[in-house]
């Protein structure tokens, strides 16, 4: 089998796209894979560490508002139409598969344009624009959400899997999980909130975490924090004035990213994050509960609508953003972190929500629109 797979920007697109190449490779070993993104975004890292070749064109997404950064940036996506065409056709791919975001307008439009099979992967409860724009000209939507489906019923095809992910649920005996605390520089005799924002980081979360650092507010528990590539160096140089040095903060442990995710979401006892559809399917798969800080959105709440799903099963509690403060997020924190069986209760509760064998559904999708072209 030969894919295109475009994915750029986040994590929240990227690693779907990787883990959905992952089982491809699985099933058909002799398959190729290419990538499209950018030159600006997490893919860069993400996909040759993957083990996959990315090619990259000039795209943005389009903002509302006139400049003429923007006519330039939606001049330039519209150019790169053409480079993607020369891609599919010395590539001649079988299929082309987008995660969303605004890397799939000249990718999925070029690859409709050439009547290649095309398929659309919707990790959102509320889907995003480029997958609401074409979801009636590809052959085929999978949503993460049953909620999106609701929301795409004019699309050809739509089919439910869940959103795939590289994280699983791992039994980590008592040995292994002091060997990973120890080698991350934190005890294994308190309990652990892990902090996370995305793979870009989240400014607002950050501020209100430091702050309660600042004011020492996380005195029996540790914060094992991964605050951003762009953002770590930034919390460096305010907890210097603070007098305050990163690397020798009490019961704090301050990453720029956490490569090891999927080790660390399951020894956590509880996660502080934002609730990308990507966060929330790791969340049911490892069965953790969650304080989540839904990314506002003036369009529209995807976070919220996300987080939503499991605060109405009681696996989740949420702060808005506009509510987040570092006393905010200290007295959530403090109201369940010592409270075993709740928050035991609460990853239960959780996993009840994981979807099963997504990549094998996806696979068998994608195997079926190919084979109708």
């Amino acid at each position: 089998m030969k894919v295109i797979i475009s994915a750029a920007g986040t994590g929240g697109h990227i690693n779907p796209g990787i883990a959905i190449a992952n089982k491809i490779r699985e099933k058909e070993p002799g398959s190729k894979i290419i990538f499209i993104g950018t030159n600006r975004g997490l893919e860069n890292d993400l996909v040759p560490r993957a083990g996959y070749e990315l090619r990259t064109i000039e795209a943005y997404g389009l903002k509302k508002e006139f400049s003429f950064a923007n006519l330039k940036h939606i001049i330039q996506t519209i150019r790169s139409s053409k480079e993607v065409k020369k891609i599919l056709d010395d590539f001649k791919p079988d299929l082309v598969l987008g995660t969303g975001g605004y890397i799939c307008g000249p990718v999925i439009s070029s690859a409709i344009s050439r009547n290649i099979p095309t398929v659309l992967h919707e990790s959102n409860a509320y889907p995003g624009k480029a997958v609401k724009l074409f979801a009636k000209e590809v052959d085929l939507v999978l949503a993460g959400f049953e909620e999106a489906k609701t929301r795409l019923i004019e699309s050809k095809k739509v089919v439910v899997t869940g959103t795939p992910t590289k994280i699983r649920k791992l039994d980590i005996d008592y040995s292994r999980k002091k060997e990973i605390l120890r080698e991350i520089g934190v005890k294994n005799d308190l309990p652990i909130v892990l902090v996370f924002g995305g793979s870009q980081g989240a400014q607002t979360i950050n501020e209100a975490v430091q702050d309660m650092i600042i004011k020492r507010l996380n005195k029996d528990y540790q914060i094992i924090w991964a605050a951003g590539q762009k953002q770590y160096e930034l919390i460096k140089e305010k907890f210097d004035r603070e007098n305050m040095y990163i690397n020798s903060l009490t019961n704090v442990r301050i990453l720029p990213y956490i490569y090891n995710m999927e080790e660390m979401l399951n020894i956590t006892d509880l996660a502080v994050c934002r609730s990308g559809a990507m966060t929330i399917t790791e969340i049911a798969i490892t069965a953790k509960p969650a304080i989540f800080i839904p990314l506002p959105s003036k369009s529209a709440n995807r976070q919220e609508d996300n987080a939503r799903v499991l605060e109405k099963i009681g696996a989740a509690k949420i702060i808005l953003n506009k509510d987040l403060t570092g006393e905010k997020l200290a007295e959530e924190i403090n109201d369940i972190i010592f409270k075993k069986t709740e928050l035991d209760e609460m990853g239960r509760l959780a996993s009840t929500i994981a979807p099963k064998n997504v990549e094998e559904k996806i696979y068998n999708e994608i195997k079926q629109i190919i084979g109708e072209k």
